[in-house]
């Protein structure tokens, strides 16, 4: 029905016949001449309909916005004057000599064109085949390919394998909440979608795979953000016989090379390594955006002895923390802006924001409410140590330590975008040395996961002082955000039930949910580890979308609904009762019901 796309009509074809086929993206009548604007996947070149082609011609006069067409005609030259540089096809036109309408389209729900429509995200999803053909949605969706096939390729060059694991599994405890499956075949026994083929990539590697990838779907129930998906895809790889600088050194060549070779971009050879520890000190985040020149500053030392409360009990606190942040040219910012600053940080536990502004030299040019609880060798030495200036603001948090690096850190993330200071151009790091475990709800968890080995060498080493020992695990992190994480895993079963003790796994429960695991560790284990990257995050990044949602084709919206399926639904009565389920309807407060 075609010889060539739309967008590849250039001026190589001059004087040629060609057939082309695709959707009217404008039509335009000038002086009795009819021109069209084709658009397919490639791209959109003009068509011109003049009155002498009569049958065309009639046909051209009915045509509206998105009617699909085939046109056949010569290529030409455009006239003097009439070129569009920003096209790729804008040197030349088609002059149409046959036109054939293949269907039609009734008036749209928004506009597809070349302009910006603030067009609700529901209505979008809902006609997501008619947002797809967006040119901007089209070549977001063509350079994910792009990515998917570079990585492929790099990694075959390798010597890793793709294997697929399976997408019906079993439900195990820790991660976020599993989407879950009922079985026909053993009623009341529920298969789970996987959160990530973490167990399979292990399994594969005590098979002898000894590389293995794949670009996999994966799951979890749990709250949605701008990033998060409840099902998202991930390049998933595995290796044996590697240690982690190994596996990061191939991971960096293939990042590397990719934004070289799709982007013209080069990333730095190595790439800067950070330990957790340090992450959280300088930036309070450990997926810190380098590109924002602020860092958090500890004055700890500074404000232990003085009267001040606010500052002297999370200073002597051993869990507590004291920094400062400066901010160049803040001295400018109005009450307001402080105060919204303030409501800001106050979703991450903190309790108020202490600042001095430097409006001038000298104690006298200073600023602030709580300078009169300071002493002038604790204002000196906070000014010393920041490196402030006249015209700069400093703020100050005061609690435990994560409180004081959550909220400052969200702090310098908005003062950075705020005020400009964010840079241009791409920042990616190796955040390592991560803690093994983390207190929540009264135990340890696993920071990344339970599979993860600790730096301690032997099952005594690590219970000795669990709440401080490291994991060998590392993250690779992008103008603020985690692309991939991973670690060497546990290859010793002895190991793997400290680990699961340690998180209030008992060797019973452990042998239940994990048995085909720890007999596998049995016999013969070799040393592994891998990483995974979120490709939804990454070509978001790559490709300067605000969400991942645009970069999906068919995402689901921050409630998990699919509003192009209306899914999810419910489902007929004889499907349940084959399934042996029983829906149970609560009564909301607001007198709606809902399906539980």
């Amino acid at each position: 029905m075609r010889s060539h796309y739309c967008g590849q009509v250039t001026a190589e074809l001059l004087g040629k016949e060609v057939k082309l086929a695709g959707w009217v993206h404008r039509r335009r009548d000038h002086g009795g001449v009819i021109f069209i604007d084709l658009r397919d996947r490639e791209g959109i070149v003009q068509a011109v309909i003049a009155p002498e082609q009569k049958e065309a011609f009639e046909k051209a006069n009915s045509v509206r916005n998105e009617f699909v067409l085939q046109i056949e005609g010569k290529v030409r030259k455009r006239p003097e004057g009439t070129i569009n540089k920003n096209l790729r096809t804008g040197e030349i036109e088609v002059a149409v000599e046959k036109l054939t309408i293949l269907n039609r389209s009734e008036p749209l729900p928004f506009p597809i064109d070349d302009e910006y429509h603030d067009v609700g995200e529901e209505t979008r999803l809902k006609y997501r085949y008619l947002d797809i053909r967006r040119p901007e949605m089209l070549e977001r969706l063509k350079f994910r390919a792009k990515i998917a096939t570079f990585l492929r390729r790099y990694l075959d060059e390798h010597g890793f394998i793709d294997v697929e694991t399976p997408v019906l599994t079993r439900a195990t405890p820790e991660g976020a909440r599993d989407y879950l499956v009922p079985s026909r075949t053993k009623p009341g026994n529920f298969f789970a979608l996987p959160q990530s083929p973490q167990q399979f990539k292990q399994l594969l590697m005590m098979s002898g795979i000894d590389r293995y990838y794949q670009i996999v779907r994966c799951f979890r129930d749990e709250d949605l953000r701008a990033d998060r998906q409840p099902e998202f895809t991930q390049l998933d790889i595995e290796t044996s016989f590697l240690t982690e600088q190994e596996i990061q050194a191939l991971m960096e060549e293939m990042i590397r090379r990719m934004f070289k070779d799709l982007m013209k971009v080069d990333l730095p050879n190595p790439f800067p390594r950070l330990s957790y520890a340090d992450a959280m000190r300088r930036f309070g985040s450990d997926k810190p955006d380098l590109r924002i020149p602020l860092e958090l500053v500890d004055i700890a030392d500074l404000l232990s002895d003085v009267e001040f409360k606010v500052f002297a009990e999370p200073a002597k606190d051993p869990h507590g923390r004291v920094a400062a942040l400066c901010v160049p040219g803040g001295a400018t910012m109005t009450r307001k802006e402080i105060d919204d600053y303030t409501q800001y940080i106050s979703v991450f536990g903190a309790r108020g924001l202490a600042y001095i502004k430097i409006n001038a030299e000298g104690k006298e040019g200073l600023q602030s409410p709580i300078l009169k609880f300071l002493p002038d060798a604790a204002i000196n030495g906070i000014i010393e140590r920041t490196k402030a200036k006249v015209g700069d603001i400093i703020f100050f948090g005061a609690d435990k330590a994560n409180v004081v690096s959550e909220s400052l850190g969200a702090l310098r993330l908005k003062v950075g975008q705020d005020r400009g200071l964010v840079q241009e151009g791409w920042k990616i790091a190796w955040v390592v040395d991560f803690p093994m475990f983390e207190k929540g709800e009264g135990r340890l968890s696993a920071c990344h996961h339970p599979f993860t080995a600790p730096k301690a060498e032997t099952v005594e080493e690590l219970l000795r002082d669990p709440h401080n020992a490291l994991a060998r695990a590392y993250d690779m992190v992008l103008n603020g955000s985690e692309i991939g994480g991973g670690s060497v895993r546990i290859n010793s079963s002895d190991m793997q039930k400290a680990v699961f003790n340690i998180l209030n796994i008992d060797d019973a429960k452990a042998e239940e949910k994990f048995g085909h695991l720890l007999t596998a560790m049995r016999l013969g284990c070799p040393p592994h580890g891998g990483i995974a990257f979120g490709l939804d995050r990454l070509v978001m990044l790559m490709t300067g979308a605000s969400s991942i949602r645009d970069v999906i084709a068919f995402p689901k919206t921050q409630t998990a609904s699919c509003p192009l399926m209306d899914a999810p639904s419910t489902v007929e009565p004889e499907q349940l009762i084959e399934l042996g389920i029983r829906v149970v309807v609560k009564q909301q407060s607001d007198k709606e019901q809902k399906a539980i």
